[in-house]
């Protein structure tokens, strides 16, 4: 039914009800007496309308007013002697029927509208319940349509984090504390190791096979400490595939906590660096090649000075040879100068067989060694393979090394070549200059437990700007330098895990150092 059907408009107030009661039988009395419209004989259906109407509008109580009110009404202007409210008893079997069929279809139109109403509010509910499924579809809906453009926005990522793992060679991977077992392993994981993907989980245990059994240990060791120490771990190991390949593996791994703070799983990703390795190889060798190829052309340009200093003991070796032939050749050969003489000249045969040992080293070509090196030892080296070249320009060359200064971790024909270029170069900057020439080579220990030497000068000494330039590839301020020498010494000293810098003396002249530690092993 409609909702403007005035018959369904809502109760009107109980006080309203009862007056519409009233009325309803007020007007019910009128017109049943009107005499135009001859109802005298019919007066009950009137009454009855009345009584169901005020139980229509009211409820069970307004049409039980005006059942109340009809019954008197009717008996008093209907019911023969009329208009008497004196006993009539022929006519009590017609008010009684007459009050129980008002009382019947007064509490008929009562539930007939009370169910009416309960019909209308159970539409109301049927179509809000209706409206609100249709919101809940039309949500449901959008949020269908949602997760699937969620999920195909997550294919897609997992896609593209598939592919930058597999460009990057690095496989992700999550494993629980308790048991140690895996909880993911991507796909690239499984082919960093040589595992079938098909193979699931299971391949997780098998990797431990594959680690090199020389780094087992470490590998061990560093899962341990972070998970007694509920901390992020970092290693490197190799594993050994079924064919032969060793492959590089750089891990990272970082724990996941409860909300109580107890240590639930590790999460991390896995990376094939072999190929890094490999490049770190080659660029290890060819620094190695450019040093030594630094090395062929600085004691190339010393050649002069190097023959110099081989041709000295030589001649003094022919001399005392000749002397010791004199001293045979006597009458009265005299042994005892003559053994003398013999030892003279092996001396001088061991000092240039030692000068001539050191610059083969020194041309040598080979990997870097690394052991303990005697600083000290390995700067009188240099000193004596250098001294006819700064004799040759009236340098004086002034050296201060302690006795006790400690050994350091570090390749000896490296360090040897850092040292070689700086007092070359501080050689070279003394050449034209008019007044002192001095070069001053020192030794020390640092608090920083180091040991630092200085290689010093009284020439040219540097431009403010030129202070950083000097270790930059290719920049020299020579007029025939290649600008390798101090780019290639920074390097070794970086690869020592130490620094080199210079600085400017005052008034004149130039200080080159390097620092080196003493207490832990430089980066190889």
């Amino acid at each position: 039914m409609p909702r403007s059907n005035p018959l369904l408009r809502r109760k009107p107030p109980a006080i309203w009800s009862y007056w519409i009661a009233i009325l309803s039988v007020a007007a019910a009395l009128i017109i049943s007496r009107w005499p135009a419209l001859h109802l005298r004989d019919a007066p009950v259906s009137l009454f009855l309308c009345a009584v169901i109407l005020s139980a229509w509008f009211g409820g069970i109580r307004p049409g039980l007013l005006a059942t109340a009110l009809s019954a008197p009404a009717f008996y008093y202007y209907f019911l023969p002697p009329i208009y008497s409210l004196g006993a009539k008893p022929g006519e009590m079997p017609r008010l009684i029927i007459f009050t129980v069929s008002a009382v019947f279809v007064g509490s008929l139109s009562a539930a007939q509208r009370s169910a009416t109403e309960s019909l209308r509010r159970a539409r109301d509910d049927l179509r809000g319940t209706v409206q609100e499924l249709q919101r809940s579809n039309q949500a449901l809906q959008t949020e269908s349509l949602e997760r699937k453009h969620a999920e195909e926005s997550l294919r897609r990522s997992e896609g593209y984090l598939a592919e930058a793992q597999k460009l990057t060679h690095t496989g992700s991977w999550a494993w629980r504390v308790a048991g140690r077992e895996a909880l993911h392993l991507s796909e690239e994981w499984y082919r960093i190791y040589g595992f079938d993907p098909e193979e699931g989980l299971p391949a997780w245990k098998k990797r431990l096979q594959r680690i090199h059994p020389e780094d087992r240990a470490k590998w061990q060791e560093a899962t341990d400490r972070a998970i007694g120490e509920k901390s992020d771990y970092e290693v490197e190991f190799r594993i050994l595939l079924p064919d032969g390949t060793v492959k590089h593996i750089h891990t990272v791994g970082h724990p996941v906590l409860s909300a109580s703070g107890d240590l639930v799983q590790f999460v991390g990703s896995s990376m094939d660096i072999s190929a890094s390795k490999r490049a770190e190889e080659a660029l290890r060798q060819a620094q190695a090649d450019l040093a030594r190829v630094n090395r062929v052309t600085t004691m190339g340009e010393l050649t002069a000075s190097l023959a110099h200093e081989v041709n000295q003991p030589i001649a003094a070796a022919l001399t005392n040879a000749n002397t010791c032939l004199r001293w045979l050749t006597r009458d009265h050969p005299d042994l005892e100068e003559a053994r003398e003489a013999a030892s003279r000249i092996v001396k001088d045969a061991t000092r240039a067989a030692g000068i001539i040992s050191r610059v083969r080293l020194l041309f040598k070509k080979g990997t870097p060694q690394r052991e303990l090196v005697d600083v000290n030892e390995a700067i009188r080296e240099m000193i004596v393979l250098l001294r006819s070249e700064a004799t040759r320009y009236n340098i004086t060359v002034r050296v201060d090394l302690p006795a006790d200064l400690p050994r350091i971790m570090g390749d000896r024909m490296q360090l040897q070549q850092v040292l070689m270029n700086l007092i070359v170069n501080s050689i070279d900057a003394m050449k034209e200059v008019d007044g002192v020439r001095e070069l001053a080579v020192k030794s020390q220990r640092t608090e920083k437990h180091e040991v630092l030497v200085s290689v010093s000068d009284t020439g040219v000494g540097l431009a403010p700007q030129q202070a950083d330039q000097i270790f930059n590839a290719f920049f020299t301020t020579k007029p025939y330098g290649t600008g390798m020498g101090l780019s290639i010494s920074r390097s070794i000293v970086d690869s020592h895990g130490g620094r080199l810098w210079a600085a400017d003396n005052s008034p004149h002249g130039a200080s080159f150092y390097f620092a080196l530690p003493t207490k832990i092993e430089a980066n190889e």
